[in-house]
């Protein structure tokens, strides 16, 4: 589950829009497209001399009625001394694999990491400028062909009513054989809007912490890519703290209405302590990205009280059930049907994401892993109005 929507595989028209959907909509918000000119096609850093990651527009929503931009290395004078800052430590693998399936030339996409040795992956075909587009899944028991004399044996779809994603079971069955076989013939996961192949350290965020396992995130967490060194510096300086967790993503859950699937995390207690007490004494807590959100709520009980927690989250975060931790979010700008707009809307609001993505548009803000970031906060009179 990307934190901006960087796995979307659509959503390259030439014109946009945005409408209030009717009832049972997936959001009530529409997209109805992204125009070309809006997709970030290279990282910022690559869009000319001297610029760095912090190079990217910084879109902020407070509450329902105001929204501002500005340049993302002023967040250090956005945010408040005793705010909290939740950053996924995830790293991002090198999770596009060639292979081949019956003669077939395919793409495996490894999503998961199972606790019983088996990977969640999906099969894709072959687009051109090493792109992919979709593949029927399975059959149960199909033998997928990979680098190194190494197979896969698909069993079963990860999900009983949709099957593009496919529990297998690597071959040999040695522990540590995937991220092997992704460190020696994987590559990031791209989509057909970006220009061209980059190399994985572009997909690592300044937060990335190798897993000892070898797990990682199929799609990099990237609300998180535009901070740098200095910038989280600069941050610690003003008396915003950092609360790392982890929550390990899959390949992008957004398509076709699919909601979330299941995704393993973990929060310390340091983390649970530095957010109840944040919380206790009046301190915003903002997740930094949609995977902070899914995980700090899944570690929280009714109250608020965050405790140390892991293992595996199914936490699908709406407006109806609403947040229970978190003030604020930062997040990059997703695809017209993404499931993670019900989460914006549970921070924010609904009228609060529609304003915001009408300033977007309206701005010529970036969409994707590479573009500009929003930051949404909930309205909050306990500080007086200013950020």
């Amino acid at each position: 589950m990307s934190g901006s929507g960087g796995g979307a595989r659509a959503g390259t028209g030439s014109r946009a829009a945005v409408a209030v959907g009717s009832e049972g909509s997936i959001s009530g918000l529409y997209i109805t497209d992204i125009p070309r000119e809006l997709l970030a096609r290279v990282p910022a850093e690559q869009r000319g001399p001297g610029l760095g990651r912090d190079a990217v527009r910084l879109l902020v929503s407070r509450g329902s009625t105001q929204v501002s931009l500005h340049a993302f290395r002023e967040l250090p004078h956005l945010l408040r001394a005793g705010d909290v800052l939740v950053v996924n430590t995830s790293t991002t693998l090198a999770a596009a694999v060639d292979a081949r399936l019956g003669g077939e030339d395919l793409v495996v996409h490894f999503s998961t990491r199972g606790d019983d040795g088996r990977w969640a992956v999906e099969l894709r075909a072959p687009a051109g400028r090493r792109t992919t587009r979709p593949h029927p899944g399975g059959p149960a028991g199909a033998v997928v062909e990979l680098p190194g004399g190494r197979r896969l044996v698909l069993e079963e779809p990860l999900a009983a009513d949709a099957d593009r994603l496919w529990w297998a079971r690597p071959s040999p069955a040695a522990p540590y054989a995937v991220p092997e076989l992704l460190r020696e013939h994987g590559r990031p996961i791209r989509y057909a809007y970006t220009e061209r192949d980059q190399p994985l350290s572009a997909y690592q965020t300044v937060f990335a912490v190798p897993a000892a396992d070898g797990s990682g995130s199929a799609e990099m967490p990237s609300a998180g890519r535009p901070f740098t060194a200095d910038l989280v510096a600069r941050l610690v300086s003003r008396g915003v703290q950092f609360a790392p967790l982890t929550l390990h993503t899959g390949v992008a859950s957004q398509e076709a209405h699919e909601p979330p699937y299941p995704e393993r995390y973990a929060v310390p207690a340091a983390t649970a302590a530095l957010v109840n007490a944040a919380r206790a004494g009046g301190g915003r807590v903002i997740a930094v990205g949609t995977t902070a959100v899914r995980a700090l709520e899944s570690a929280a009980d009714a109250r608020g009280v965050v405790r140390a927690a892991g293992g595996w989250t199914d936490l699908v975060v709406t407006p109806e059930r609403g947040v229970r931790v978190v003030d604020g979010l930062l997040t990059g700008l997703h695809e017209p049907e993404a499931s993670h707009l019900l989460m914006l809307e549970a921070v924010a609001g609904r009228a609060a994401v529609r304003l915001g993505y009408a300033q977007a548009l309206a701005q010529l803000c970036l969409w994707h892993e590479f573009g500009d970031v929003h930051l949404l906060l909930k309205e909050d009179n306990r500080h007086g109005t200013h950020c």
